[in-house]
């Protein structure tokens, strides 16, 4: 069970990273990434880059 917790935490952070990459908030999906897990990762992957002002 520990090594699922531990996969949950890593995958937090690859979405926090690929959400700064799309230049969205890296903590507010850090932090959604820890309700959804999966899901986030999917959103993310779907959704386009925001264009830099």
């Amino acid at each position: 069970m520990e090594d699922f917790y531990v996969g949950w935490g890593v995958l937090t952070l690859i979405n926090a990273g690929i959400a700064q990459g799309k230049n969205r908030s890296g903590l507010g999906w850090f932090l959604l990434s820890l309700i959804l897990g999966p899901i986030a990762t999917l959103i993310l992957v779907l959704v386009p880059k925001l264009s830099s002002k």
